[in-house]
């Protein structure tokens, strides 16, 4: 999913496009409403997030032009401004949410995986996989979550394209090229470092023991491996 960022304060606009780019969405970014409009013609995201006090346009102008275009696209306010009647306003031209300044990252992570969820249900096809299964888990990649036995587990967009590509390659070594290439994208400049860490937290959330994994193994020197 392709996300616009539009937003004028240089570190909070970076801050997100680390943060968003880490879960797995693809970033555009603009530091005003004029050029966010723009964006928005040009490349068609699946997903806004809007500042409210951008120079040029400011945020509730550039939800209703985006609104008078498409009815559906999700829109996030992100603001300092925090009266009821500034909700209130954001809500009423058409935004699915609106998060305060400061905030942290866990919550805007949340209410965009929750966001995101109502997305993909919703824009779902009967061609695309509804789940598969990776071990004893069952993976819901609509719902970005994993179930259990002991309950359900929350995963990002990423992390369910990298079960997904360990999956559909079950017994065989998937290269670090490969994932990254399947996962990232052919653009990305491959990391080992980024890589292993987000097989490291993939294990803590789906192995039973992290430290002795069963599902991912490592293939030292190539890739990993789905048993």
């Amino acid at each position: 999913m392709k996300i616009l960022i539009a937003e004028d304060d240089h570190n909070i606009r970076q801050g997100l496009n680390d943060l968003l780019s880490q879960e797995g969405y693809e970033i555009d970014a603009a530091e005003n409403g004029k050029i966010a409009l723009e964006r928005f013609k040009q490349h068609k995201p699946q997903f806004v997030i809007l500042d409210i006090m951008m120079p040029e346009m400011d945020g509730y102008a550039v939800c209703r032009e985006i609104r008078s275009m498409d009815a559906d696209v999700p829109i996030i306010f992100l603001s300092a401004k925090s009266e009821e009647i500034d909700r209130v306003i954001g809500l009423e031209l058409g935004a699915d949410d609106y998060i305060s300044k400061p905030f942290g990252t866990r919550e805007v992570v949340a209410r965009i995986r929750a966001i995101t969820r109502r997305y993909l249900k919703t824009n779902n096809t009967p061609t695309e996989q509804n789940s598969f299964l990776f071990g004893e888990l069952e993976i819901y990649p609509n719902e970005l979550r994993a179930k259990k036995e002991d309950g359900f587990i929350d995963l990002s967009l990423r992390e369910i394209k990298v079960l997904q590509t360990l999956s559909n390659h079950q017994g065989v070594v998937v290269t670090r090229d490969q994932l990254f290439n399947e996962c990232w994208g052919y653009d990305h400049m491959p990391n080992s470092r980024t890589l292993d860490q987000h097989i490291s937290k993939l294990r803590k959330l789906i192995e039973d023991n992290p430290t002795e994994p069963v599902l991912i193994k490592t293939v030292h020197g190539v890739g990993y491996r789905y048993e």
